[in-house]
């Protein structure tokens, strides 16, 4: 038997995981997947799971919210900081130390294909990179003290302190809805970075 490197996506695409190609990456499958997929391996209070999508929703708008003169093709990069996700899944970043250097790789890859598909550069500038960890960190921060149990004072051990946060609904989102919301939001960025 041979080992099958590719998932197939609803498109019907095969995207393969060791070498993929921007070819084979479409925006509906990275939405209806990070959709589908909760953080905090669903430990979050709410109806629903707090989605990838809704985790990336987020952190573009936290982005925003740091440097209010982002350039939009930077805060879409923001919006697809996690997109590797809709074929990897969201791994708690305990597990991800654990599994090593060459899980990261992997996301990187993925992230460079879907990068170029979109039209954005394979790999960011550097000042990029670490606005939007920033934005990251501060969603974590957020979603962990409003949604998954932490205490204030974990989660500024964990995630760090932020002089200013500003005010956002945690709502969690069904599926449906927020595949849909990401979808609106990439095509609203996405027109001014092609």
């Amino acid at each position: 038997m041979t080992t099958r490197a590719w998932q197939r996506m609803l498109s019907g695409r095969r995207l393969d995981l060791l070498d993929p190609s921007p070819l084979d990456i479409e925006i509906e499958d990275i939405a209806h997947g990070l959709a589908r997929v909760a953080r905090w391996n669903g430990q979050t209070s709410g109806r629903s799971a707090f989605s990838v999508a809704q985790h990336s929703l987020l952190v573009e708008q936290l982005a925003a919210f740091i440097d209010r003169k982002m350039e939009t093709r930077w805060r879409l990069a923001a919006l697809l900081h996690d997109a590797p996700e809709y074929v990897v899944g969201d791994l708690i970043s305990p597990f991800k130390a654990a599994v090593g250097l060459d899980y990261k790789e992997l996301e990187k890859k993925l992230l460079a294909a879907i990068h170029i598909r979109c039209g954005l550069p394979a790999r960011l500038p550097a000042g990029v990179t670490d606005l939007i960890k920033r934005a990251d960190r501060m969603s974590a921060y957020l979603e962990a003290t409003q949604l998954a149990g932490f205490t204030e004072a974990e989660g500024r051990r964990f995630f760090g302190r932020f002089a200013k946060l500003p005010d956002c609904d945690l709502t969690p989102i069904p599926a449906y809805s927020v595949k849909t919301k990401f979808l609106q939001r990439f095509e609203e960025l996405s027109r001014f970075v092609r």
